[in-house]
């Protein structure tokens, strides 16, 4: 693991078990009720994906639609909250207001995928009504949209790479000259993309060389999450979340969040 902390958001003891949207293993991802399990199972930081409504709050939602997961239908960004208040999740649980999360658990470290454009001011705007800079870490598939959240908050802001950072580092891990931003934090990462590896003992070495913790999505077998924090990775994002806390306390690296 690297040794250096470059934002408050990545002080923690070790290697950092994430909630992916909470444990979407359990069928209410996003929810409150998901949330409040991966707390009292002893998580600390969870990883969640937020949309902007037709009249600007915004939610903590993985899809652009209500379709999926929800009784609900339509894309959120169409919809008033009045309306989006009304579905809920496996129908039974609502879809939160990302406020109401920054309200409820206010020890919980959230890693925010950036869905859509319309956000990003909301976001920010309520990041510093809250206060809670050192409570997100903001990611994206798009590099653009990443680095213009970077470029309005500042430094106080954690981001991780984008799609494109990410392939920049992974050229880099080989050997290939390519630009870095300097302002990330974290490279998170699939295992592997298209069949392409890209978590190896190369990659890892060269993200903790530009002090870069590496996060791996979406991990939810117990050899792979062995297998990774063997080759030294700084988290692990999973939707078994009970998985994760086994591996991590037979490794003796739990650190539970009370």
């Amino acid at each position: 693991m690297t040794s250096r902390i470059r934002h408050p958001y990545l002080d923690h003891p070790g290697p950092i078990a994430f909630a992916h949207r909470g444990g979407a293993a359990d069928g209410l991802e996003n929810t409150v009720l998901q949330f409040r399990r991966a707390v009292q199972t002893g998580y600390r930081y969870i990883e969640t994906d937020v949309h902007t409504t037709a009249d600007g709050r915004l939610v903590a939602f993985h899809d652009a639609t209500l379709d999926r997961v929800t009784d609900g239908a339509g894309r959120i960004a169409d919809l008033p909250w009045k309306e989006v208040s009304h579905a809920r999740v496996a129908g039974k649980e609502p879809v939160p207001l990302f406020e109401e999360l920054l309200e409820t658990f206010p020890e919980v470290r959230w890693n925010v995928d950036l869905k859509a454009e319309a956000s990003l001011h909301p976001f920010l705007e309520l990041v510093e009504r809250a206060n809670a800079w050192d409570r997100v870490c903001v990611g994206s598939f798009s590099e653009a949209r990443v680095i213009r959240a970077q470029r309005l908050a500042g430094p106080r802001l954690a981001t991780s790479y984008g799609t494109r950072g990410v392939l920049n580092l992974r050229l880099r891990s080989w050997g290939v000259p390519a630009a870095l931003r300097r302002s990330a934090v974290a490279a998170q990462v699939p295992e592997a993309q298209s069949g392409i590896q890209v978590v190896d003992h190369r990659f890892v070495r060269a993200a903790h060389a530009r002090g870069l913790q590496v996060h791996v999505w979406t991990i939810n077998e117990a050899d792979r999450m062995h297998r990774l924090l063997d080759l030294g990775v700084d988290g692990i994002m999973t939707d078994h979340i009970d998985t994760l806390r086994k591996v991590m306390e037979d490794r003796g690296v739990w650190v539970p969040h009370t």
